[in-house]
């Protein structure tokens, strides 16, 4: 196998073009054999394995910087940078992560995974090495970036900075027509019509070969030819966007012709200036599941587990929940509308759009405009719900803040992938959604512990007259687990104890659960609460754990200023003239967590069941301390 000689990019250059097909073959297969195994980005790998080539072969990487917009589409690089032997172990605890890492490579210099960044990056260190001049003046700097990152507003201003400095970066839009959805954007639509329609073609061409024939002009007939170029452009294209905004365009190219693509990124590379160029590519090619995944299922592909014969059939996901509730709420009221960022799949609208297409909204990648056109939509009387990841809501903290917030408007965030999300690593961990939302005055904060209380949190959250954020997990109940549904506002008592009170929050429940059980058995008699409403807390539970020796709060989020300590300090106001509880607070440490399957990064974090009622006995023997792990002697309170 050719993979196995390729030690590092340096050892493409020696391959010919027969060679660099065959590889490209290889690399293919490895992907898919690894994928199917160990779950991963599939799609858009397959379609990036010519282009990952070719960048090689134009660019000196590491000493030229190559940034990847998003990371999932890395895995072929991986591959020709030093690390096929470890491959088998992607996205595994332990293993490669499934984006770039630097503590991985030199060759990965951000460790990318939110998109519409990379040029930002790309025009900060373009800038630093223009300013320190000599040898660093001399690197190359390549953005790869999606037709989808063309939908964020954060690129669209790295854009306007990159054309007014003039900065030497080339920037590699790598068009499939796709992120997680169709992209929305009518700029690559516009540019990949306009360059591939005949007309544009036959027109350039025909001129071109026209002023080349004229006997003693070559040089003007060349400046001339620009200027017709660009006049056929204004003619036949729309408004020339890149070039209003300073950036040169060339393209599109063929994105799985390595020839073509390494002579036209060699001859990007020579040009003064920031420059796009244009490639055409299939989002998984060679892969006939992944090149007719019509929704993308296999954009990110996921190993369904064996389960025994008498668990055939999978348990309800909190999302699947959400779907039926909010198809079910939008027949009942014609003001609700769903409104998404590229995501439409994951966080369950495509029945809401199949049924409601007229009432939902996918604003693309732009996170940031989904809130505030939201905040819009709830002025004019719709019931707008914004449904994104967890993790993508830090994006839009300032929209959530102050366009919906500050003006008390009814918008309802639903974050799914809530809590420790597993093997997609630290930028995927959605532990910071209860810090942000409990920040945001006069929102409502909802957790859901089991599926069946979705439905019934999403009725009372349209009911709500302002801000109301619904928060859940990607992973489902534990087998056999369903608690009693709540109601309203209110806590949802699972059992009463005397000794300590356990307060969990969302999926912590089931795990809470469990460790009274456990605690039960050595004669520590433990209450539970169920929160369901993280603010406003339902008072009855706060008296009652305040009526305990301890209490104890529990949740997959960041344990400083998430809920434990909005719990603590409701607690300790109460009743100011009464002793106040010691509570030990349990949740995620304040750290970047890496890769690994959720339960078994719970369980390290002191997050389940046996490591709950280990803190409890813990703090009960030597007392209150405070914690995201089963404390250790000397934690401090």
């Amino acid at each position: 196998m050719i993979l196995e000689r390729v030690n590092g990019p340096a050892d493409l250059r020696g391959l010919s073009y027969g060679d660099l097909d065959v590889l490209a073959a290889e690399i293919r297969r490895q992907i898919i054999d690894t994928v199917t195994r160990t779950g991963g980005h599939l799609g858009s790998n397959l379609g990036a394995v010519e282009l990952t080539l070719a960048l090689h072969r134009a660019f000196e990487s590491p000493k030229d910087v190559i940034l990847w917009d998003t990371g999932h589409q890395t895995y072929a690089h991986k591959l020709i940078t030093g690390r096929a032997g470890r491959f088998e172990g992607l996205r595994q605890e332990g293993g490669l992560s499934g984006y770039p890492s630097r503590r991985e490579s030199v060759h990965d210099w951000i460790e990318n995974s939110h998109a519409s960044t990379a040029l930002s990056y790309a025009h900060g260190l373009a800038s630093a090495m223009a300013l320190q001049g000599g040898q660093e003046a001399s690197r190359r700097v390549v953005a790869v970036v999606g037709d989808g990152a063309l939908t964020g507003g954060m690129a669209f201003e790295a854009l306007n900075n990159l054309g007014h400095a003039h900065r030497r970066v080339v920037i590699v839009l790598n068009d499939n027509g796709r992120s997680y959805a169709p992209t929305v954007s009518r700029l690559s639509e516009s540019l990949t019509r306009v360059r591939l329609s005949r007309p544009y073609q036959q027109t350039r061409e025909r001129v071109g070969r026209a002023l080349q024939d004229i006997p003693g002009v070559r040089r003007l007939a060349q400046s001339g030819w620009s200027a017709m170029r660009t006049a056929v452009r204004e003619l036949l294209g729309p408004n020339v966007f890149f070039d209003a905004l300073g950036i040169r365009y060339t393209g599109p190219i063929d994105g799985h012709d390595i020839e073509g693509l390494e002579r036209a990124l060699t001859g990007a590379a020579e040009f003064d200036g920031p420059i796009v160029v244009h490639v055409l590519t299939e989002k998984g090619k060679g892969y006939p599941p992944a090149e007719q995944d019509v929704v993308q299922r296999l954009h990110d592909y996921k190993v369904r587990p064996a389960r025994p014969a008498e668990e055939d059939t999978a348990p309800d996901s909190y999302t699947d929940a959400f779907t039926a509730a909010l198809v079910g709420a939008a027949e009942r009221d014609d003001r609700v509308v769903a409104i998404t960022a590229a995501m439409p799949g994951p966080t369950g609208l495509i029945p809401f759009e199949q049924r409601f297409s007229h009432r939902f909204f996918d604003v693309g990648i732009a996170e940031q405009h989904a809130v505030t056109a939201a905040a819009g939509m709830a002025m004019a009387g719709l019931r707008p719900v914004v449904a994104i990841y967890s993790t993508f809501f830090n994006r839009a903290f300032d929209q959530a803040s102050f366009d919906v917030g500050l003006h008390r408007l009814p918008v309802v965030f639903v974050l799914d992938r809530a809590g420790i999300t597993g093997d997609d690593g630290p930028s995927h961990h959605g532990v910071l959604d209860l810090v942000l939302t409990l920040g945001i005055p006069g929102m409502t904060v909802l957790a859901p512990s089991s599926p069946a209380e979705v439905a019934v949190m999403l009725e009372e959250a349209l009911r709500q007259p302002g801000p109301c954020a619904i928060r859940w997990p990607k992973t489902p109940c534990p087998p056999g687990w369903s608690p009693r549904p709540g109601s309203g506002l209110r806590a949802n008592r699972l059992r009463s104890g005397r000794d300590v009170c356990i307060l969990a929050v969302g999926k912590m429940v089931a795990e809470a659960d469990e460790a009274a059980a456990k605690l039960e058995a050595d004669g520590i008699s433990t209450t539970v609460w169920d929160v369901r409403v993280v603010k406003p807390l339902d008072i009855d539970m706060l008296s009652d754990a305040a009526s305990h020796p301890l209490v104890v709060t529990v949740e997959d989020g960041v344990r400083i200023g998430g809920a434990g300590s909005h719990i603590s300090d409701a607690l300790a106001g109460l009743n100011p003239t009464r002793h106040c509880p010691p509570v030990l607070l349990l949740g995620t440490p304040l750290e970047f967590i890496p890769h690994g399957r959720p339960d078994a990064i719970l369980a390290h974090l002191g997050l389940d069941g046996d490591g709950i009622a280990g803190s409890v006995r813990h703090a009960l023997a030597r007392g209150p301390v405070s914690s995201s792990r089963p404390a250790p002697p000397a934690a401090s309170s």
